[in-house]
């Protein structure tokens, strides 16, 4: 995690002289707060990954002489598959389609994005995957 929030950092300085340059040189103001907006998005996952690495164990990526095998092991825990996104997807759809035919489709899409957003929240809580 040491060298990522590293190379983060140093994309961030990158990103900010370029920012600082283009805006400078074009004097265009929609790619130069794009710039500066990718330099704070730049920053914080550097910090981030930064602050966390000083938290955590020494992994096999910050080891120069490691193996491959090192890194081996238990990665952490992945959800199982859900439905749930597949309807708040057909809710937003909905939703943004009430933008273009009608406010009022946006009644028919709230309920699905809201059931859509309960079930998944509350996914671990019932079910096959209930903890015990």
């Amino acid at each position: 995690m040491k060298v990522q929030g590293k190379m983060f950092i140093w994309l961030s300085l990158f990103v900010l002289i370029m920012a600082a340059v283009y805006g400078a040189w074009s004097k265009e103001p929609a790619g130069t707060t794009a710039l500066f907006l990718a330099f704070g998005l730049c920053i914080m996952v550097g910090y981030y990954l930064a602050f966390t690495a000083r938290r955590v164990d020494t992994g096999a990526q910050d080891n120069k002489e490691a193996e491959v095998s090192d890194d081996s092991g238990e990665v952490g825990f992945f959800s199982p598959h859900s439905w749930q996104p597949l309807s708040l997807a057909v809710g937003g759809a909905l939703a943004f389609m009430g933008v273009v035919f009608g406010w009022w489709l946006l009644y028919f899409s709230a309920p699905v994005i809201l059931f859509g957003l309960w079930g998944w929240v509350f996914e671990y809580y019932r079910g096959e995957n209930q903890n015990q």
